[in-house]
């Protein structure tokens, strides 16, 4: 077999993998199992929330801290739970008031690694960005890097949208860890994004030279997303998908054309695909606007019951204020539910044009969002048109066969630099 053929044995790293929403799960295990579809031997090396694998798909388990789990988030740990170096330096880490994961998972990740450098060809990092990979690269294998966008826009949008000085100061602290990761994009030797938008705001942002970034948009399978038979939509049930409580996912703004829909409209319900923050920014607007009985938040489902509720909703609405790609925009394109998404970062490019494969408003307008979404529901005629065309658009742009092919292509090129 040539060389430029024969199957590659490759180290995948997932810092956290939320299984069901959030983009990082997402992209890991459908990714993995379309390298192994292609016949390449992946591992993923994950910190928790451990990613959801395909069976053929080792997990090696590099248990955190998980000081940021879903059930005592920010809990400072105990003495007698420092194991190791790796513990102690996310504790420290922690400590200074920073977020700790991607720099300690990637020491960890090196740390296993240099007992196997032999047992792979290339390690493949998933948005971490931690000096652990420059390690990894002096030891002898060689690292490419995916980044969907830079954390530094979550960076700007949050400190924009917190509410008072101590706020935003305590934000500036926690992502610090941003300026590692601009250090360590521009030191590597070939990165990959998702989208145009990203492609400028990396270059922008982390310095990165154009000719080391290349892009392979992400996928969906439009064989699991489809719209399902026998299944009708809910009159005024709107859906959407939020993997965090942060500004930059635009619930807030959601939410509120949401109240402002109901004055009318008292049919409107929301379904959110994630879990909620309690005590969250979430969790506060909808107790301001009385949304209690009418917002229904669904995690922990299989990807076919989400299919199935993307079937049952007259519209999904992708309310964000910037996005990388939008994993959710093009799984609910490809069940062929009528799209409402804002303009925000990639969206654009992703979901194409007003009126054709989905419906566009500007980014942070509640007002406009609440019209656009009364004109989807006002015009099922018409919703339904441009929600069948959005399928058509998934079909034809996107696959996750297609993300690993030129993923592979992408592998081969960093092996010859």
């Amino acid at each position: 077999m040539a060389a430029s053929d024969r199957p590659l044995r490759i180290a995948l790293l997932a810092y956290r993998g939320k299984p069901h929403c959030g983009g990082q799960g997402v992209y890991v295990r459908h990714l993995s199992k379309a390298l192994v579809d292609l016949g390449h031997h992946v591992e993923v090396l994950g910190g928790q929330p451990y990613p959801e694998l395909d069976p053929r798909v080792p997990l090696v388990p590099l248990p955190s801290l998980d000081i940021y789990n879903d059930h005592f988030p920010m809990r400072m740990p105990g003495l007698w739970e420092l194991k190791n170096w790796t513990d102690f330096l996310e504790v420290t880490t922690f400590s200074l008031g920073t977020f700790p994961e991607p720099l300690a998972f990637t020491m960890r990740a090196w740390d296993h690694l240099k007992h196997r450098k032999d047992e792979f060809d290339l390690v493949h990092d998933n948005q971490s960005l931690g000096f652990g990979l420059l390690a990894i690269e002096r030891m002898g294998l060689p690292v490419i890097a995916t980044i969907h966008h830079p954390i530094t826009v979550d960076r700007r949008l949050e400190i924009e949208h917190a509410k008072g000085l101590y706020k935003k100061l305590t934000l500036r602290r926690w992502y610090a860890f941003t300026d590692m990761q601009t250090e360590v994009a521009r030191r590597l030797k070939r990165v990959i994004t998702v989208s145009e938008n990203s492609f400028k705001d990396i270059h922008a942002d982390h310095k990165v030279d154009t000719d080391r970034m290349h892009i392979v948009p992400v996928g969906v399978d439009p064989e699991l997303f489809l719209p399902v038979k026998g299944i009708t939509r809910t009159p005024g049930m709107l859906i959407t998908t939020a993997s965090a409580d942060v500004a930059m996912k635009g619930l807030r703004y959601l939410l509120e054309a949401v109240a402002k829909l109901r004055t009318e409209r008292p049919e409107v319900t929301l379904t959110v695909i994630g879990r909620p923050k309690e005590g969250g920014e979430s969790a506060r607007t909808i107790d301001e606007l009385g949304l209690a009985d009418a917002v229904t938040f669904v995690s922990g489902v299989t990807d076919q019951r989400i299919v199935e509720l993307y079937s049952e909703a007259e519209a999904a609405v992708v309310p964000s204020l910037y996005e990388g790609f939008s994993l959710p925009a093009i799984e609910a394109m490809s069940c062929a539910v009528p799209l409402v998404a804002t303009t925000g970062g990639a969206i654009p490019e992703v979901v194409g044009k007003d009126g054709e494969t989905a419906f566009s408003v500007p980014p942070g307008d509640s007002g406009a969002l609440a019209a656009k979404i009364a004109y989807v529901l006002d015009h099922p005629r018409i919703a339904a048109k441009v929600g069948q065309a959005g399928r058509q658009r998934v079909m034809d742009h996107w696959s996750w066969r297609h993300t690993a092919e030129r993923t592979v292509e992408q592998y081969r090129a960093r092996l010859e630099l």
